[in-house]
């Protein structure tokens, strides 16, 4: 694969891709060159942490779409929607950082109100286009009904983790007593701007739907992951050899990580730091993962007695890292 056949996938989001690899730079740099604080987190570390994020979601989606075989036009022109989106955003979050000056939940000025406010139509815009893709892929269905699932079901909860962030967006019953100038926040029970992990910003005194928002978004690529992982592990596991098992294996995944970003999502609306579980979300983490040893080891069992017969004597060097949807 070359640099010239990645760009091709879809133009549009690779080139996005590229601007953001170039936004991270000048981000890692801003982080040692600049030591302005913003809310509590080096002022560049939003636009870092921004542009990765973005960087990943383009390389993603630009070959997913390059995959499909149907509906591919359509898949094109919401992947060059999504990628105008997170244009505009990034050049709002990285303009109200020349400025000094925070882009999410500021309305101190009407300027800022308005860049705000076309943050939020921006991301609404990404959000309605990747809907869009997701259900073209399941309109793409391809021979492994594993490698489905997980592309299936790493489009849709991004999808929610993408949606959580609306929640960030109203007002706070503090902010709308005060009837203050900031409408939103990443932390429930405070302020934003205490105390957080080194880098990320999630708060380690309150609830934060930062978290479960970035386990959501990112389930596209670690759930696809995973699925890949299985397929490698075949190699030397004749039980994974059998697509049936790989099949069961990959639910187990992808239940369990619904079931962690429920959980997470519950203790970020509780205004519980990811640091300080209390006694309910200790159970509910044991219950997860209980359910994820009994889940692997019926699925491992029921293979067992049939791998010796559906798996032949070349399976284990059989390609793995092949097309999901075609």
């Amino acid at each position: 694969m070359t640099f010239s056949q990645a760009y091709g996938w879809h133009r549009p989001l690779m080139m996005l891709a590229a601007a953001m690899a170039a936004v991270a730079v000048v981000g890692v740099a801003g982080l040692f060159a600049d030591h302005r604080v913003l809310t509590g987190m080096p002022i560049w570390a939003k636009p870092t942490k921004f542009a990765l994020s973005i960087l990943i979601y383009s390389v993603t989606w630009a070959w997913l779409i390059s995959q499909l075989r149907h509906l591919r036009r359509t898949a094109w022109w919401m992947g060059t929607i999504a990628a105008v989106g997170l244009v505009a955003e990034m050049v709002v979050i990285v303009g109200q950082v020349l400025r000094g000056t925070t882009s999410h939940f500021n309305e101190t000025t009407p300027l800022n109100g308005a860049l705000w406010q076309a943050m939020g139509i921006s991301i609404a815009f990404v959000w309605v286009a990747t809907l869009v893709v997701c259900v073209i892929l399941f309109r793409n269905p391809g021979p492994d009904r594993a490698r489905n699932l997980a592309v299936r079901a790493g489009g849709i909860l991004a999808l929610l983790g993408m949606g959580l962030g609306f929640l960030m967006v109203m007002p706070t019953a503090e902010q709308i007593a005060t009837d203050s100038d900031i409408a939103g926040a990443h932390t429930v029970g405070l302020a934003d701007g205490g105390p957080g992990l080194p880098l990320l910003g999630w708060s380690t005194v309150g609830g934060d739907l930062r978290i479960p928002h970035f386990v959501g978004m990112h389930a596209l690529q670690l759930i696809p992951l995973a699925a890949l992982a299985l397929e490698f592990l075949a190699r030397g596991l004749p039980v994974l050899r059998v697509p049936a098992v790989r099949m069961r294996l990959l639910v187990v995944i992808v239940s369990a990580y619904v079931a962690v970003l429920a959980l997470l999502t519950w203790q970020a609306l509780r205004g519980q730091s990811i640091m300080h579980p209390d006694v309910l979300t200790d159970t509910a983490s044991v219950v997860i993962l209980a359910g994820v040893v009994v889940g692997v080891l019926v699925s491992l069992r029921a293979g067992r007695g049939r791998a010796a017969g559906e798996v032949g004597p070349d399976a284990g060097h059989q390609q793995t890292i092949v097309s999901p949807v075609r």
